[in-house]
Parts: structure tokens; C-alpha cells; sequence
């Protein structure tokens, strides 16, 4: 794949608006949530999305076979953004899958996508050590997920403030 972003930055950091932009200079985009609507917080998250992206976009909503959606749906002309890796993740460790076997999954599907693709994902590592081993986990295992897909997209981009800054590509 020759046209792939990895938009990584902390919670509001404008990683959401960044990707957008880069999906929004193609036709007919396609927005692949990963989020669920648990609770009233997350339903109003969702819907703030939504009302973002506006009407031209479509929305396939995925909690966990992400690899599969990307093999279904990218196609040369169009972008697939993904929002998010880091929700995807959680969602993989609460319904005990395999992380290792699903980032290679997700990776593979990378390198055969024919279209543009701009993956979303937190930078879990720059703060606190986790209290607990969960924590621990999730935040190492966030960051092998980062590295894998870093390593096999064309362009990364680190988002601070609102700004990017290029790290590959």
C-alpha cells in the first residue's frame, strides 16, 4: 500500500481533525469506528463525530474484525479512516483476543489495501506508569500495535496542539 497515514497523538490533541482532512481530499470516504455506545457519554461522543464528518461520509462500525473491513472496503479511490486503534485494542483485550495474532491480521490487510488508509491511534507511553498490571498491559501492548503499523504504513504523523509533525514518509 502506497497511500497509508498513522495520525498518532494524545486524547485531544487534534488526531481525529487531522485525519479527517487527509480522508476529506478524496471522494466518497468511509469512516470505520471502532467505538461502541456503552454509556450516555460515549452515544454524545459518537454523535459530536458524526456531525464532524457530515453526509457525504459512510459510517461502518467495527469493534473488533478490523482487518477484515479493510479488505472489504478500500478501493483506489476512495479514503478508509480508521478511528481508533487504541479503542480497537481495548475492545480485543475485554473479548480475550489473541493481540498478537490480530496485529498481524491487521498488518497484512495493510499491505494488500488498494486505497488510501488513515489509521488513528493514542500515544499511551509519554505519561504515568499504569497503577495496575491491566494498565501495564494495555499500554505496552498499545505501544507494540504502534510500532507494527508505523513500520508498515507510508506516512506517520505525531499531532501535539493541533499540529502535525511528520515522523515518516
Amino acid at each position: 500500500m502506497t497511500d497509508s497515514f498513522l495520525i498518532l497523538g494524545g486524547a485531544r490533541s487534534g488526531k481525529t481533525r487531522r485525519a479527517l482532512a487527509l480522508a476529506d481530499a478524496m471522494p466518497s470516504p468511509i469512516y470505520l469506528a471502532t467505538a461502541e455506545a456503552r454509556d450516555g457519554e460515549m452515544t454524545d461522543r459518537i454523535a459530536r463525530h458524526r456531525a464532524e464528518r457530515g453526509p457525504h461520509w459512510r459510517t461502518v462500525e467495527e469493534p473488533l474484525e478490523l482487518a477484515q473491513v479493510l479488505r472489504r472496503e478500500t478501493r483506489p479511490e476512495r479514503a478508509l479512516l480508521v478511528d481508533c486503534l487504541t479503542l480497537w485494542l481495548s475492545n480485543l483485550m475485554e473479548a480475550g483476543r489473541d493481540i498478537e495474532a490480530e496485529t498481524r491480521r491487521l498488518v497484512q490487510a495493510l499491505a494488500d489495501c488498494p486505497g488510501r488508509v488513515i489509521l488513528v491511534s493514542n500515544e499511551v507511553g509519554l505519561g504515568l506508569v499504569p497503577e495496575t498490571p491491566l494498565g501495564r498491559a494495555f499500554r505496552d501492548a498499545q505501544g507494540r500495535l504502534n510500532q507494527a503499523v508505523a513500520a508498515r504504513v507510508s506516512t506517520v504523523e505525531f499531532i501535539a496542539a493541533g499540529l502535525p509533525l511528520r515522523l515518516k514518509g
